[in-house]
């Protein structure tokens, strides 16, 4: 399409806006008209020619007793829609009352197909009829869009000499028209545009980073893009483009299936009619709508390229919960068999699913082809290092990276998408690596890589220039370590989180101040005072309560007060017999109370041990370590090394240890700032000294 031709038909449907809608509709809702209006003229221009045909076959379907007719009139109309009312859009511009325009306007729209109804219904176009009407404005926006400067239609407008007034659009241009108005609205509104919108640049360096790779693989064949949060259908559409494009410039024909999820409805609405301006109305229906996570439309399906900007930092409780729980969900997805676990768990805080949207594209990866599949997701930094070993985003990381998957991640300057200036990183995985890639991961730190806006649309103030995007994937390509990119061994990224256990050492002594905390002890007092219960006490379990405790305290103090025990076993087995000897029987818990009341810390004591002789860690003495998996020689290596020259007695419990994967850029790529010289310093030191000096000298002289 003429660049010219095409500025003309965005501006003036953007005009519309501005002539029609002002004073009645606040700017940031001018799209919920001017998007289902452009739908709307474009679906009518595309049936005109068929019209009379579809009437007549509907009368003819209405005089036969036929209920449904949709697929039949659609047919009639050559299209994968239909419009069975009895008007046109422009017949509606004769009327000049305003309810007969909104009964007969209505009646125009319940003539669309099903298909059509449930963009409407998703735009929740109806919904805009009476505030139009209130304001007389229905009619107008109505002549503009039938208005005779645009053509809208996919055929031609003759002049008088028989020439061409206005050329024809067809699909494609069509559909670029409708993107371009989608892209200027969430701009305009981009409060709220990164929910649902990722920036033109950034998609395209996605679709390269996807695409390029394996163009030289590309078939005369049929391939699959899919996206499970796929907003505006933008990275669907590009995607198309560029490997349409790629496909050209091989010389092979390619068919290319979209398919795509979406759980906002309007955003899913503006999808759908995407296809159908597109000519696309099949691929329309591989658009679904609902939760990607909790009602998978394409739960066996799987798709050779995968793009994805799944919401991060929202909450995914509702999700959860319908899932059964985040304890109780059983999604093959997100909990599946793998290291030796037969349910191992990659579910994450409720506070932010993305790393799910992951995990269900992972799941539908193919197996059986040359290339496999690709996947492309923004996401931001929690996906990098959120989660301790053991815990779900950990869990998801060691589960993409053990099964090398995760071919390289880009880091994104800041500022880059339209509601938030935090940073974003691409997640770039394959399951049929390139052999030099094989059980590596390329981190790309493109941070400082950006081209300032002239204006910032809402937090973005910058984006990736066609030259930038060039650079970043010549990085890629080159596969070579500089300062914008590092490689590294998958097992970098691994830990052992290690709890290192060191020996409870106790000394024991009857000294009048530890038998006082005997007589504190819960169970000691509960004796006498039933504290663990409402019900009163007989006074004959008082009575009772107050003999047993006399008879502990009596042994107690019968003890050598000057002897200090530092054998656990000598001391347990020296009260325990004059227990016995004055025929005192107590309970395990007060037991157990009266020995810790008598104890205290001591590093010079012996270790204590349980009954098989098993030595007891001391919980105030616990600490955990993180261990590299490439640590040379292992866990026991880095314990011989690390951990017992300063304490010998420490031990590991191996029944605890997790393995866990994190990934830090700021760690790879961090550059210190070198430290100034001290003569520097103390030169800026004297010159400060001075001018202090000199100021003071100057206020002093002028209060002489």
């Amino acid at each position: 399409m003429d660049i010219q031709i095409y500025n003309q038909i965005v501006s003036f449907i953007w005009s519309i806006a501005d002539d029609c809608l002002r004073d009645v509709y606040v700017r940031g809702k001018y799209r919920d008209v001017i998007l289902p209006m452009t739908v709307i003229r474009r679906l009518d221009a595309v049936l005109e020619d068929t019209k009379p045909d579809v009437l007549n076959m509907k009368k003819r379907l209405d005089a036969a007793g036929m209920t449904n007719q949709a697929d039949a009139l659609c047919k009639t109309a050559g299209q994968s829609f239909c419009n069975w009312s009895p008007f046109r859009l422009k017949d509606l511009t004769s009327r000049a009352k305003l309810q007969q325009l909104k009964t007969d306007f209505i009646a125009y729209l319940d003539g669309f197909s099903p298909n059509v109804q449930e963009i409407l219904e998703k735009f929740k176009f109806r919904n805009q009829i009476d505030t139009m009407i209130d304001a007389d404005i229905l009619g107008a926006v109505i002549e503009k869009f039938v208005s005779p400067s645009i053509n809208l239609s996919p055929h031609p407008v003759p002049d008088d000499q028989g020439g061409v007034k206005l050329p024809a659009l067809d699909n494609h241009s069509m559909g670029t028209v409708f993107e371009e108005l989608i892209r200027r609205f969430n701009e305009e509104n981009n409060e709220e545009a990164g929910e649902h919108f990722t920036p033109r640049d950034v998609v395209e360096l996605m679709a390269d980073l996807i695409f390029l790779p394996v163009a030289d693989q590309i078939k005369d064949s049929t391939y699959s893009v899919y996206d499970g949060a796929s907003g505006t259908g933008g990275m669907l559409t590009v995607s198309q483009s560029r490997l349409l494009a790629l496909a050209e410039k091989q010389r092979k024909t390619v068919s290319i299936h979209l398919f795509g999820q979406e759980i906002n409805p309007e955003t899913y609405a503006i999808t759908k009619a995407d296809m159908l301006l597109k000519g696309e109305g099949l691929e329309a229906d591989n658009i679904a709508y609902g939760s990607t996570l909790t009602g998978d439309a394409f739960p066996s399906r799987q798709f050779d390229f995968m793009l994805s900007n799944p919401p991060y930092g929202k909450s995914w409780k509702n999700e959860a919960e319908k899932l059964g729980g985040k304890k109780g969900i059983s999604d093959t997805r997100f909990v599946t068999s793998f290291a030796d676990n037969p349910e191992f768990a990659m579910i994450p805080r409720v506070s932010d699913g993305q790393l799910l949207f992951l995990l269900n594209n992972v799941s539908k990866m193919k197996e059986g082809t040359e290339f496999g599949s690709r996947i492309a997701e923004v996401h931001n930094g929690s996906s990098l290092f959120t989660g301790d070993a053991g815990q779900g985003e950990s869990n998801a990381r060691r589960y993409l990276i053990e099964r090398d998957l995760v071919e390289a991640i880009v880091a994104l300057p800041e500022n880059m998408f339209y509601n938030t200036g935090i940073g974003t990183f691409i997640w770039l995985l394959s399951n049929r690596k390139r052999y030099e890639r094989k059980g590596k991961i390329q981190l790309i730190d493109a941070t400082s890589l950006k081209s300032p806006l002239r204006k910032n649309l809402g937090a973005k103030n910058c984006e990736l220039s066609p030259e930038i995007r060039e650079h970043i994937l010549q990085l890629y390509f080159d596969f070579a370590e500089t300062k914008h990119s590092k490689i590294f061994n998958n097992r970098a990224f691994g830990y052992w989180k290690v709890t290192v256990l060191r020996p409870l050492r106790l000394n024991f002594q009857a000294s009048p101040e530890r038998i006082a905390r005997v007589r504190e002890c819960a169970e000691f007092t509960d004796l006498t005072k039933n504290l663990k219960s409402k019900k009163a006490m007989t006074a004959k379990n008082i009575a009772e309560g107050e003999k047993l405790q006399k008879a502990i305290l009596s042994v107690l103090t019968s003890l050598d007060v000057a002897v200090l025990h530092k054998n656990a076993t000598d001391f347990t087995n020296l009260l325990g017999e004059a227990l016995d000897k004055a025929e005192v029987r107590v309970k395990v818990k007060l037991w157990r109370e009266i020995v810790f009341a008598l104890s205290e810390k001591d590093a010079t004591a012996d270790i204590c041990v349980d009954a098989e002789g098993n030595q007891i860690p001391d919980s105030e003495l616990t600490d955990t370590e993180q261990i590299p998996l490439d640590y040379p020689g292992g866990i026991a290596a880095f314990m011989e090394k690390e951990v017992l020259p300063y304490a010998p007695d420490a031990w590991v419990d191996e029944s605890k240890t997790q393995i866990g994967y994190e990934i830090s850029f700021t760690k790879h790529f961090y550059k210190p700032v070198p430290l100034r010289e001290l003569a520097d310093i103390v030169a800026d030191i004297r010159a400060l000294e001075a001018e202090t000096k000199g100021l003071l000298d100057e206020v002093l002289g002028e209060a002489r």
